[in-house]
């Protein structure tokens, strides 16, 4: 689950980190009276206007501006709220912005990144930092790699010592130094007990008054644990979600939207992404990622056929499940009462192995259904991207 920056700086905040603060606003008509209210608490006359948007690039795009006066600000707040914002991790029609946040405006000396988020490949926490703030960290990456400093943490505390080596990497001194090691192990404990997939600042300044600050801050949160976090959870925007992702969560369906022009179902994560490799393997393109889990029945399977064929894009679907927990019966009177309700009118592959898949192979023959049966996996892969490309 992703959320704002204006709420990842409330959580920030909280565990005492410091940041940019500002006011959030969703009306132009509340334009005027927000910067007023930023001016006079911040004892300010500059501001920033930030579109809120769950999407990297935003400055690049227009969606940041700064603002030498309070005439400025709204002027800004009136061009950004509303506009269509196209960055690069948008889709070319851009994302609408409908909150922005009215923030002080901050005298920079320097900027910086850190991040935090799980290195699956050691089993450890790593946290990321670098004096390269400001920009994406895969072009530091790949261009200035040996500007990133890593430092891997096993467990939920981050070491007064490692917090000490990532300071001193980042050539803080003196005064700057503590508030760097402050604010790491800070950021730590929030990363650890909002339970977050990652933690990041960038970026993270140094004012002209010589304080370490949030500039901005992102956080996605692991969806499973988020029964322990009622109050992140109500911050949730799914006005920022593809809305077939949000309608697949309500019937406790996991679906991805892809690009590409085969619709797949499956039962199992495993298979769905061994399902997807095959149909690129075979020169085909997957339209989804859809796992429809161990429990599968005739509404799952309803349900996930109509948010399948709800993408124009779709032009055949692959149905591949294996039997296990699910019975293949249960599958194809699915697929049978969901042919028969929605009306196909693309070409459908059935693959069904396992438990009861003879039964099921026998409902679906004597049906009527217009279907395409298949043996093996390859089989499958091999039939429905010929459908998908006629």
């Amino acid at each position: 689950m992703k959320i704002h920056e204006y709420q990842a700086k409330e959580i920030l905040k909280k565990y005492g980190v410091p940041i940019q603060d500002g006011v959030v606003i969703e009306s132009k008509s509340e334009g005027k009276e927000a910067v007023q209210r930023v001016a006079d608490q911040f004892n300010t006359s500059q501001f920033v206007i930030k579109a809120q948007i769950h999407a990297g690039g935003r400055g690049k795009g227009g969606g940041v501006k700064f603002c030498s006066d309070a005439a400025k600000a709204v002027e800004n707040i009136d061009k950004i709220l509303g506009m269509q914002l196209i960055t690069h991790q948008t889709t070319p029609e851009g994302q609408p912005v409908n909150k922005v946040m009215v923030a002080q405006a901050i005298d920079i000396a320097k900027e910086y990144y850190v991040a935090i988020t799980l290195d699956r490949a050691v089993g450890k926490n790593v946290i990321m930092a670098s004096t390269e703030g400001g920009v994406e960290i895969e072009e530091v990456a790949a261009h200035s790699p040996e500007k990133i400093i890593k430092v891997w943490v096993d467990g939920p505390v981050l070491h007064a010592y490692q917090a000490r080596q990532l300071a001193f990497g980042l050539g803080f001194e003196g005064e700057l130094f503590k508030q760097a090691v402050k604010l790491l192990t800070n950021l730590y404990r929030c990363y650890i007990e909002t339970d977050a997939s990652i933690a990041e600042i960038n970026p993270l300044v140094v004012t002209e008054q010589g304080n370490l600050l949030a500039l901005d801050g992102k956080f996605n949160f692991d969806d499973n644990a988020m029964y322990r976090h009622p109050e992140i959870k109500e911050m949730r925007d799914l006005n920022e979600e593809d809305p077939t992702e949000v309608e697949a969560g309500k019937f406790n369906l996991n679906y991805v939207k892809l690009e590409g022009n085969v619709g797949c179902m499956v039962n199992g994560a495993g298979l769905a992404m061994a399902t997807m490799d095959i149909i690129k393997l075979q020169g085909g393109q997957p339209a989804n990622f859809l796992d429809v889990g161990g429990g599968a029945n005739v509404e799952t399977v309803k349900n996930g056929f109509r948010i399948i064929l709800s993408d124009p894009n779709v032009k055949a679907v692959l149905i591949n499940i294996f039997g296990g927990i699910v019975r293949c019966d249960r599958v194809a009177n699915g697929i049978i009462q969901a042919v028969s309700e929605l009306g196909l009118s693309v070409p459908v592959v059935v693959r069904l192995e396992g438990t009861n898949a003879e039964i099921a192979r026998e409902l679906l023959s004597s049906s009527g259904v217009d279907i395409i049966s298949a043996g093996s996996l390859e089989d499958a892969a091999e039939k429905v991207v010929s459908a998908a490309t006629r």
